[in-house]
This record gives C-alpha cells, sequence and structure tokens, in this order.
C-alpha cells in the first residue's frame, strides 16, 4: 500500500500545528520545513522538486494542493477568487490553443483533445470560435 507525503514549509506554528492533524487525519506521512530549510533543501539538484500552488504535477503521481483552512485575509482570499478560471473559460482556452497548434484542422485538434469531433464542432460553436483565424496565422 502506497502511503502519502503531506510536504508542509512555513514558518508558521499555528498552520504548522493544523497541517500535522490534517496529515494525521489522511494518514500521510508529514514532513515539516522552514523556508529557510526548504530553500537550503532545494538548492541541492533534482533531488528535491520546486513547490508550486494548485495542482501542479512535482513528482511521479505527487500533486501540490493548498491546505484547507485559513488561507489568510479576506482580501487574498477575494484576490484569489477573482484569478480562478471558470471550467468553460479552461475549456475554451484549451480548445483555441489545440485550433491553434494544428493551425485550424479541428479533426487533429480534436483527436489532440481526446474528444470527438462532432463534439469540438459543437463546443467551437457554443465558444464562439473561429478557426479561420488560426489557419490565416503564421507559426513563428
Amino acid at each position: 500500500m502506497v502511503r502519502s507525503t503531506f510536504i508542509v514549509v512555513s514558518d508558521d506554528p499555528v498552520t504548522v500545528h493544523k497541517a500535522q492533524q490534517f496529515g494525521q487525519q489522511i494518514g500521510a506521512n508529514v514532513e515539516v520545513f522552514s523556508t529557510a530549510q526548504w530553500r537550503e533543501k532545494s538548492g541541492q539538484g533534482n533531488e528535491v522538486p520546486a513547490l508550486a500552488f494548485g495542482a501542479s504535477t512535482v513528482g511521479e503521481g505527487g500533486k501540490v494542493i493548498q491546505f484547507p483552512g485559513n488561507q489568510g485575509s479576506n482580501e487574498q482570499s477575494a484576490d484569489a477568487r477573482s484569478h480562478v478560471e471558470s471550467i468553460n473559460q479552461l475549456e475554451a482556452r484549451a480548445i483555441e490553443n489545440a485550433i491553434l497548434a494544428f493551425r485550424g484542422n479541428l479533426t487533429e485538434a480534436a483527436k489532440a483533445l481526446g474528444i470527438g469531433r462532432a463534439t469540438l464542432y459543437r463546443k467551437v460553436k457554443q465558444y464562439n470560435i473561429d478557426p479561420a483565424v488560426a489557419r490565416r496565422k503564421k507559426v513563428a
């Protein structure tokens, strides 16, 4: 059985304590580092990956997730929410990127996205995406 590791990088003892409790609840190993310790450890080549926010992959099967609970002031939370994209915005951007990558070829873009061609046509119409724009753009 695989046991998850929960890495906490914080100088705040309250956050560290909450994170340790959370780790115990989910049955994970908890490793705690101060920011100075993390900088020192991460400076040793590729042994320890740099942390990222969100669901960025940090290793084989590893994910960085935001610790549930107190996320700072209400200003920070409101600011973070304003930068969060909806699923529809993410989907529309992914479709646009795929169409641009395949120079407007919707069949190839659908294959790359792992969806059917008819589904892609429907979503192009839904999000008002013009594939002709991608055909006119020159690749640098």
